[in-house]
């Protein structure tokens, strides 16, 4: 799973607001921006946080450490690059 700050971290590596990531992800803005001032994994439907972490991912983020421990993210530009063809 993901943390509340690696959505964060995530969001502003890719210049996204809530609303770019709530269109890439089906998942609503309200929705996103709840989760974000939780502490640790956000309590949501695994469903939802696997949206958002997929969308995320497509934008070039790799995910890494122990969400709870040592949340990391990291922007693979080859990666987005990629995607943005």
């Amino acid at each position: 799973m993901i943390s509340s700050s690696q959505i964060k971290a995530a969001r502003a590596m890719l210049g996204w607001s809530a609303l770019d990531l709530a269109e890439a992800s089906g998942v609503g803005p309200a929705t996103i921006r709840r989760y974000e001032v939780q502490r640790g994994i956000p309590s949501a439907n695994t469903r939802v946080l696997k949206a958002l972490m997929s969308a995320l991912e497509r934008g070039g983020i790799e995910f890494s450490g122990d969400p709870l421990v040592n949340p990391g993210v990291t922007l693979n530009l080859e990666k987005r690059v990629q995607s943005d063809d």
